[in-house]
This record gives C-alpha cells, structure tokens and sequence, in this order.
C-alpha cells in the first residue's frame, strides 16, 4: 500500500466525483485550534455546546461532594470556544436535516459510539462530535498515523484536515457490504457487519452480488484514482445501492471475512457459493456469516476498556502482564 492509495481516499478527495451515488456531505477544513484540542491528552472537557450544563448551588450536597481540594490556587477546567468554527458547524448541521455522521479524512470515530448519550454515532451539535472525537482511536490514528501501513519510503504528503458532516441516514447493519477491487477488478464482496447472522443475505446473495457488480461497472470501475482499492456500499429496501465510503487496499483497512494474504494474492478465493463459485469471467467472490453459530461479539466491544485491560486480558503485552503478576505477588507477601 502506497501513501498515494491514502491520500486519494480522503473524502473530500472522492466526494466530488461520486457526488451523485453517495449521502449528501458537507466537508469544513479543520482550524488548526480544533485539532489541537482533539489531541489534548488532558481531562476531556466537551467544548462546543450550545447550552453549558448548569451547576450546583453553593451549600447543596452536590456541591460538597465535588470538593476534591482545599487549595485556594485550584483552577477549574474550562473547555476552549470556537465560535466561527462552532457557527460553521451548526449552519452545516440545519442544512443536513439538522443530525449527521461525522468523520475526519477518512475515519469515523466508530470505537467511540458507547460513550454518547444515546449510544450513537448521530450528532446534533459540535459538542456531541467533539465527545466522540475526544474518545475515538480511530480519529487519534487519522490525525497522527495516517500512513502507518504504507510500505513507500517517500515523505509524507502535507494534509489539510477536514470535518466531514453526512446527513443522518438509519442505515441498517445487515444492508452494508465492503467490496475489494484489485486492478480494477472486483474481486470479493463482505458482508459489513460480520459478527451477526442475517437470513436475507444468505438467501439472497446472488441477487446482492449481482448487483453489487452492476453499480460498481456503472459508476465506480475507472472512476476512482487507483486501481486497488476498497469500498462500501449500501443496498435499500428497494434493492438501490448507495456508496459510502472508499478505503486504501491494505492491512490499514479491515478485511472483514477475506484475509489480506487471499485478497492480495488473488488465488484461491472461495466465496459462499457453494458448488457455483464465482469464476474469473463471472461475478466476484461473496462471503457472509452463514450459521447463527459463527455469530461473534462485536469488534469496537474492547474499546469500553482501559486499554491497558485489554492488553492484559489478551496477553498482548508481556510487561504489562509481569508487572500485574509482580503486584499481585507484593500485595500477597504483605498479607
């Protein structure tokens, strides 16, 4: 994977040529002020509300139990404001509906929808964005590692940074699937939401698949600026599909129920066909969570954890893991 391949899935890369197949968007530059907050490592202090919660009056129980120090120098935390950028925000909100999915260059902050009032990715106002910004992975990686997988040794490409607003669209799981392309062919199609079993897809996946190809000869193949790439599409209730989203061939990107060494090979793709499997003159490769049994947790589940938690849970780092074991032997010696 090439830094080019990156560069040319930003949104604001894509959009204008697939304006008319995909959700409508509204891309504002990202004032250098806002990304520094978004990578402030302090107390996380929502900035951008439209009314500030209110606080507790002197002598009530509640004030008390705030109290965490007596020091007279004690500073309250104060969010930082940025009313132009606040006001653009807001304009680009209304005239949307008034809900959108927010995202920077590439990534939305998906690992982060637990943390939000209501458990989703729909914002109304900067500040529910900026709350999942603020706790997102996947935004910390697009504003500081953007080319992390890339094997090119060439400088990194200058970036402008961008908040991208999409109108709100109930989108349901099931209808989502991630297409690969390798030399502008369209070699394999995933199921979206791989951890879950959808009975319309496995009855009818060649009817997705075929007109999954349809869209992709119409309105994607020698249109993009690569030939490698990945995409996602939904399908509607009518059987329209929809772009949603373009991302770099490559480990960057989720493979979902592919790995990386088929898709980047080529050889061997077995899809869920059965006996008529996709030839190279026929329809891509198609895989989807076919048995109730294989249904797994979701992915963004562990990011509800410290991430030491995890690293801890899964064995992933061995120093983390001999310290707790060296803690756990201290705190038995001194019983």
């Amino acid at each position: 994977m090439k830094k080019e391949q990156v560069v040319h899935c930003q949104f604001s890369v894509w959009y204008p040529l697939f304006r008319a197949v995909t959700i409508r968007s509204v891309i504002l530059p990202l004032p250098e002020n806002v990304k520094e907050y978004l990578l402030d490592d302090g107390t996380l202090v929502v900035s951008g509300r439209e009314d500030p919660p209110s606080h507790a009056q002197e002598g009530s129980d509640d004030a008390e139990e705030i109290q965490w120090s007596d020091d007279e120098n004690t500073t309250t935390l104060k969010a930082p404001e940025f009313p132009e950028f606040t006001a653009k925000v807001q304009e680009a909100i209304t005239s949307l509906g008034g809900s959108v999915f927010p995202k920077l260059n590439w990534s939305a902050p998906r690992d982060a929808y637990w943390i939000a009032m209501n458990s989703s990715l729909k914002c109304k106002a900067l500040s529910d964005i900026f709350l999942l910004f603020k706790s997102s992975d996947f935004i910390t990686r697009d504003l500081t590692q953007p080319f992390i997988h890339c094997t090119d040794d060439s400088p990194d490409p200058s970036l402008d940074y961008e908040l991208v607003l999409r109108k709100w669209c109930e989108l349901i799981p099931g209808a989502e699937f991630r297409c690969f392309v390798k030399e502008n062919k369209l070699i394999g199609i995933s199921q979206r939401d791989y951890t879950q079993y959808y009975d319309h897809i496995s009855k009818q996946h060649e009817e997705i698949c075929r007109s999954i190809q349809e869209f992709f000869e119409k309105h994607i193949q020698y249109k993009f600026l690569d030939e490698d790439f990945v995409f996602d599409v939904y399908r509607d209730s009518r059987g329209k599909i929809w772009l949603i989203d373009f991302n770099p061939f490559g480990e960057v990107t989720d493979s979902l129920l592919f790995t990386w060494e088929e898709l980047t090979s080529g050889k061997d793709l077995k899809g869920d066909q059965g006996e008529g499997e996709a030839t190279e003159q026929d329809y891509p490769v198609f895989r989807c969570t076919n048995s109730k049994v294989t249904v797994q947790p979701s992915p963004y589940l562990s990011y509800r954890l410290p991430k030491d938690f995890v690293d801890l849970s899964t064995g992933e780092d061995v120093h983390k893991l001999i310290d707790f074991l060296k803690l756990k032997r201290n705190q038995q010696d001194d019983d």
